[in-house]
């Protein structure tokens, strides 16, 4: 059975339509206070996180990060303020199909062990009153996009799997009935760190394709910021400090909390993200052998380096030869130095540094995307395109306050 559009329903669109690729969240001063507590785990927050954004909730215990991520789906009711998903309060929503047009994946993951991983993955499916083979098709579909082999994977239960297969089908489950808000309570918090990268990894090509409306709390900074369109940080008290950008928060932190809390390495961490894409490459001395080796000196000697790049007729790093070595007729092709590493243009700044404090020396050589010689890299290079980034946030956060100011003054348009 084809699912309906919209349009073609009667009454008004609904949270569990699951029509809509990912919808718009905002938080309108919500606040939640526990009975007996004098203080609010959340206190009037009030964000709007984009349709298709991951927005990562981060800070202290006590700073209500799980609390926030719970009033969307009202696991957690709130007494102030509200919340909307696409401008539908969640509190004027249905609670069961508020909770259905809602994925939730949490840290624990909670398969039904006795049930096969194709009928987990099915869970809300049924419950919603889809077919069998819409189910079973669903179910091939997810598993295979999230990188299992539905055809094995589908017929195994639970405690077959690893703790990363399992994290993997709770992640199917949730998106079962491709709702546009996903909830992930520190899903990959249980994992060992190998694990844990790759999933992360994974998750970000997955969200490329399928965009998503992402609400994720993690009690750990380098996971927000590798991960998040923008981030919230909570002070104690579900108070917001800052809700920014993850390059804007690392550039530009609002106070001392908020420095300490991303850490005092902020810099470094401002190069995991950014890519060599990013920066524009220095000239190469390069030849090809069989090239005229006095040329080739000289062109290295120009520069001001010790060593000539050495590409194949395409183009491609093949090795490097020392300048001294260039005193023939010809710059040979054998007894060439290796490329000990290669910076490719996804490579986020962090890693191509390390390469060259660790490998490399002063320079990295970088390829394109056909892994054609593209230029030479070095620290000072990165070092300035940073503090470009850096003028370049402080001068949007200027015009964003200046148009604040000025927004008051404007007259409104004239009708008629």
């Amino acid at each position: 059975m084809e699912r309906q559009t919209i349009a073609q329903r009667k009454g008004p669109p609904t949270i569990a339509d699951g029509d809509r690729t990912a919808a718009e969240i905002v938080f309108d001063r919500a606040t939640k206070t526990y009975p007996g507590q004098k203080r609010p785990a959340v206190n009037e927050l009030s964000l709007t996180i984009g349709a298709g954004e991951i927005c990562m909730l981060v800070g202290p215990s006590g700073g209500g990060k799980t609390t926030a991520l719970k009033m969307i789906n009202r696991l957690i009711d709130f007494e102030g303020g509200d919340i909307t998903i696409d401008g539908q309060s969640v509190r004027g929503l249905d609670v069961t199909e508020l909770r259905r047009g809602i994925g939730y994946v949490i840290q624990q993951i909670g398969l039904f062990p006795h049930m096969t991983v194709a009928a987990n993955i099915g869970t809300v499916p049924r419950l919603m009153g889809w077919d069998k083979e819409r189910i079973r098709a669903r179910a091939h579909e997810l598993i295979e996009l999230v990188g299992l082999d539905p055809d094995v994977d589908g017929k195994r239960y639970p405690a077959q799997l690893s703790g990363g297969q399992r994290q993997r089908i709770g992640l199917a489950r949730a998106l079962a009935a491709d709702p546009p808000v996903m909830l992930m309570d520190e899903p990959f918090g249980a994992l060992d760190p190998i694990t844990r990268d790759r999933l992360q990894q994974e998750f970000l090509a997955l969200q490329a394709r399928i965009r998503k409306t992402v609400v994720f709390v993690t009690h750990d900074i380098d996971e927000a910021i590798k991960m998040a369109d923008r981030i919230a940080i909570l002070r104690e008290g579900g108070v917001l400090a800052q809700y920014d950008a993850p390059d804007r928060i690392l550039a530009e932190p609002v106070d001392e909390f908020v420095a300490e809390f991303v850490g005092a390495d902020r810099g470094l961490k401002r190069l995991s993200l950014r890519r060599l894409r990013d920066i524009e490459p220095i000239e190469a001395p390069a030849a090809k052998p069989g090239d005229n080796a006095q040329a080739a000196r000289a062109r290295v000697q120009r520069a001001g380096f010790a060593t000539l790049v050495v590409t194949d007729d395409a183009g491609h790093p093949i090795g490097m030869l020392p300048v001294h070595r260039l005193a023939v007729e010809r710059v040979p092709g054998e007894g060439l130095q290796p490329v000990e590493a290669v910076g490719t243009p996804d490579m986020p700044l962090r890693d191509a540094l390390s390469l060259m404090l660790s490998q490399t020396g002063s320079h990295l050589v970088v390829v394109d995307e056909d892994g054609r010689l593209a230029g030479l890299v070095s620290a000072d290079l990165i070092s300035e395109a940073l503090a470009a980034g850096a003028r370049d946030a402080q001068g949007a956060t200027a015009n964003a306050v200046r148009d604040e100011a000025v927004e008051p003054a404007r007259e409104p348009e004239r009708t008629g």
